[in-house]
């Protein structure tokens, strides 16, 4: 029965044409990892760099691997990015649907059509998954590629269980063009005349991919260079339709060292992971974009971008043919860079549920404590514990008090705080000012530096060597009472 090209006609006739479309087309088996994350970064960046449309398309095709809730992840994580899509399962457009399992009889019409062309064919052997996957189905001994098509169609009509396959052609080469690699030639012997549609009438990965991407009118389609060695057979499917080929932007692995790629299996970090880490959305971002790209001319030079800015400045260009190595220092060190950048008012907010982990007390100012970690903190995760102390005074030896650089020693720390505690006792108001200057008179009454006096007050206020913020700042978020409570507890320590 001779196909009805007024459907494929009706079906060209949506196609949006005129300006840069992407499409980033993940499949909901479980979380983001980094590479997919910067594969929907550049496909987001060229199309807002180029005024153009960015399409979120969701691949469910294969139905064994799917994850609840692994679609949540995807909208989520794209929302906290700021990666917003112009047309998508949620906001619809001009070629919906956009979830591949409800176009599932699209693909069925253009399997035939390509059947019906010559460059398709229905097979009837008996193949596992196992042995497709496994390379070694030789296309020569495949009896139903040279079937007579009116048997074949018999046979169909039958009920006889079928997959579609491309019918890649004999001999010669197939040559396609990348963005990144430029011409690669091969040999059509050496590719495999790979499934289009499966048994379950759903089509593959492969197949699927080309037909969405032409009708839903993508430009350019960015994925991992793991598929170059598929593009040769998209080449030929493009051309088999009479369709231009869009420009194809393979980009190099991101690699958790010099010989492995990263892996959720061996432990490397999703994008939630790194959330989980205390790593901020825009750092991680500004890290990512970076894994395999480098900005060119004024920008050279320059490493931290806001998303706005990477927008304006992305060039397909300055994506390296190199795989790029994950390097969580240099994470934290953008980490770093982010949270130091942030308002004193935004990194308070941020903190507070990372302090009041630690920090229970009502009583106590978490923006005052915010204050004094935002020049110290590289990642959100390192807050709890290195507030805690405010909370509960730590079990702390008094060998502590005991510093070279400040000249202290258990005797001198003894006077320090014999002397400080009244004067602290006494002050008219408790104000960080007014603990300053009163320290500060103190000790040059008592004719010793500064820090002489600073280290045993700090020691006996927060019972740990390495602090957030200075004696100063401990005691007036202390409050008066619990300062002298503590500073009376390391006196005692000390007369011990």
């Amino acid at each position: 029965m001779a196909l009805d090209m007024t459907y494929f006609a009706d079906m060209e006739a949506k196609i949006p044409h005129g300006k840069v479309r992407t499409r980033f087309a993940p499949s909901p088996t479980g979380y983001m990892h980094v590479g997919n994350l910067r594969t929907a970064l550049y496909t987001w960046l060229i199309a807002r760099n180029a005024g153009g449309t960015f399409i979120l398309r969701i691949e469910d095709t294969d139905q064994g691997r799917l994850v609840e809730g692994a679609t949540d992840v995807i909208y989520r994580t794209m929302a906290e990015c700021g990666l917003d899509h112009d047309e998508g399962p949620d906001v619809g457009g001009p070629v919906a649907p956009y979830i591949q399992s409800q176009r599932r009889d699209t693909y069925g019409h253009y399997a035939r059509l390509l059947v019906e062309k010559g460059h398709a064919y229905y097979c009837f052997c008996e193949k596992t998954e196992s042995e497709e996957d496994s390379g070694d189905f030789n296309r020569a001994a495949d009896p139903c590629r040279e079937l007579d098509p009116a048997v074949a169609q018999a046979r169909v009509d039958a009920g006889e269980p079928y997959v579609i396959r491309q019918k890649i052609p004999a001999c010669g080469t197939t040559t396609f063009h990348d963005a990144i690699f430029g011409d690669i030639t091969v040999d059509n012997d050496t590719l495999d005349d790979q499934i289009l549609i499966k048994r379950d009438g759903l089509p593959t990965y492969n197949f699927a991919n080309v037909i969405d991407d032409h009708l839903m009118g993508i430009t350019h389609v960015v994925r991992g260079s793991e598929y170059l060695s598929s593009a040769p057979k998209y080449n030929l499917l493009y051309e088999a339709f009479g369709w231009e080929v869009p420009t194809y932007v393979h980009c190099s692995p991101v690699m958790r060292d010099a010989h492995n790629k990263m892996s959720k299996r061996h432990g490397d970090p999703s994008y939630e992971d790194l959330k989980a880490q205390g790593y901020l959305t825009e750092a991680i971002l500004n890290y990512v974009a970076l894994l395999g790209w480098s900005p060119r001319g004024d920008k050279a030079e320059q490493e931290v971008f806001s998303l706005k800015e990477l927008a304006e400045v992305f060039d397909i260009t300055g994506i390296s043919k190199s795989p790029a190595i994950f390097d969580i220092e240099k994470l934290t060190h953008f980490n770093a860079l982010y949270l130091r950048a942030m308002t004193p008012e935004a990194f308070a907010a941020t903190a507070e549920p990372y302090i009041r982990q630690t920090v229970k007390n009502p009583t106590l100012d978490t923006a005052a404590i915010a204050a004094l970690l935002q020049a110290r903190c590289e990642r959100l995760t390192d807050i709890p514990e290195k507030v805690a102390f405010f909370e509960t005074l730590p079990e702390y030896d008094k060998d502590l008090f005991t510093n070279k650089k400040s000249k202290t020693n258990d005797q001198v720390a003894l006077a320090m705080l014999e002397a400080a505690i009244p004067m602290l006792e006494a002050l008219p108001a408790w104000t960080t000012d007014a603990i300053h200057d009163g320290l500060i008179a103190l000790a040059e009454r008592l004719e010793v530096k500064n820090a002489t006096l600073m280290w045993p007050v700090r020691i006996a206020a927060a019972g740990q060597a390495v602090t957030p913020g200075g004696a100063v700042e401990i005691c007036a978020i202390l409050g008066r009472e619990e300062c002298l409570r503590r500073l009376t507890l390391g006196l005692e320590k000390l007369k011990a």
